[in-house]
């Protein structure tokens, strides 16, 4: 996928663990953890928001486009994702 998520690395900055960031969003650890890991193919902007608020940081902070990344994607898909973290 041409997007990198890069949450580690905020993580890291803020000295935050990510069941810290868990607990203070509200959202499962588990759900956190394939976001982290870059296996997630949707992020809704609440939640997009909510981790933005706890680690103070741009949606481009965590988030990272890059370009002539092969895209996984198949011409027919939806766009819904129920993986949505």
């Amino acid at each position: 996928m041409a997007i990198n998520v890069k949450l580690d690395d905020m993580l890291y900055t803020r000295r935050m663990s990510l069941t810290e960031l868990s607990e203070r969003v509200g959202i499962t650890l588990a759900n956190l953890s394939v976001l982290k890991t870059g296996k997630a193919r949707a992020i809704r902007f609440s939640t997009l928001d909510a981790i933005c608020d706890v680690l103070q940081c741009q949606p481009g902070d965590i988030l990272e486009f890059r370009p002539g990344e092969a895209r996984d994607r198949d011409r027919t898909d939806t766009g819904r994702e129920p993986n949505a973290a």
